[in-house]
């Protein structure tokens, strides 16, 4: 009985330690702790702890404002060029249709759990990373949404020429081991925005793609932020975009009008079967040729938004 006694006095003080904010349920050296959002963190019981423990990083910092404060903060120089809402016109077509997009992700986060994207395509000048980038900043420009992009095209990084930020240290330097996941991390004037850069050139991406450590750097930005997109290599013509796939819980896939044969994009749909594909984002489209171009002529969107998508939307 006493033994029993016992047991129960120490699952009670247990949880008296567990109910308190702010504090881990077993001792610090007992379990790892990981970060999660707010100020209650989560720990990992001892036979669990290995894969956190190998991070590079240990997980003392557990909510944004602590990741903000330790990670880069280099002044990035975007152009609005690439940009939809830094165009003069704020109401212009293309900002309104990264809404929609915006909006439909939502929704269907409703009814399946969303929260690493992928945003690919079937072959390089498509668009995803202009894609990629302006849903970023779609998200962001809601009260108390974070969103961090990383660039995960380590063949042919661009993200960072979007952004107007340094391309290094990246993801390459953070898989080689070369730099840990704060010092990856920038965070730029634009407000809950991240970004994690390519880093520099690699010989071996698919390797360090599928060498487990971007799944160690997922698994402990997903709970920071409300979305992780990563903009990653055509699919065609390297397997990258496959190995990626495997980690994230959606994927976009991007074909540009007039553009990509219909023969090449069900190539890309058959290479990506079986994933979690949430849909097709068809970028460049000419406003004047698109349904229901009256309706947004007729509620002031800008006119030179086509012309606008057609010259940015390269990847």
């Amino acid at each position: 009985m006493s033994r029993i006694h016992e047991a129960l006095k120490k699952a009670e003080e247990e949880r008296a330690i567990n109910q308190a904010p702010g504090v881990a349920a077993l001792p610090i050296d007992q379990a790892t702790v990981v970060p999660v959002r707010g100020n209650v963190v989560q720990t990992v019981p001892p036979q669990h702890a290995t894969q956190a423990a190998s991070a590079p990083v240990p997980g003392d910092y557990l909510r944004f404002d602590h990741l903000v404060a330790r990670c880069a903060h280099p002044h990035w120089n975007m152009d609005p060029n690439v940009n939809v809402f830094l165009a003069p016109d704020q109401g212009a077509h293309g900002a309104e249709q990264f809404r929609t997009l915006r909006s439909r992700l939502y929704q269907l986060r409703n009814s399946q759990p969303l929260g690493i994207l992928l945003v690919t395509s079937s072959v390089p000048g498509e668009g995803k990373t202009f894609v990629a980038s302006n849903l970023a900043h779609a998200i962001v420009r809601q009260p108390d949404r974070r969103a961090l992009i990383i660039d995960g095209d380590l063949r042919c990084s661009r993200l960072h020429v979007q952004l107007g930020a340094p391309a290094a240290p990246g993801l390459s330097d953070y898989l080689l081991g070369e730099a840990d996941d704060v010092a990856v991390i920038q965070h730029g004037q634009e407000g809950n925005l991240c970004f994690i850069p390519g880093g520099k050139e690699v010989a071996n991406p698919s390797e360090l793609l599928s060498n487990g450590r971007l799944k160690i750097l997922l698994d402990r930005m997903k709970p920071v932020f409300d979305w992780v997109i990563l903009d990653s290599p055509p699919c065609l013509p390297v397997a990258d975009a496959s190995l990626l796939a495997d980690l994230c819980d959606g994927i976009l896939m991007i074909v540009r009008a007039g553009m990509t044969p219909s023969a090449t994009a069900q190539r890309a749909a058959r290479e990506l079967a079986g994933r979690k594909v949430l849909g097709v984002v068809l970028n460049a489209v000419d406003k004047s040729h698109a349904y229901g171009s009256y309706y947004y002529q007729n509620y002031g969107y800008g006119r030179s938004d086509s012309e606008d998508l057609k010259k940015t939307g390269q990847s």
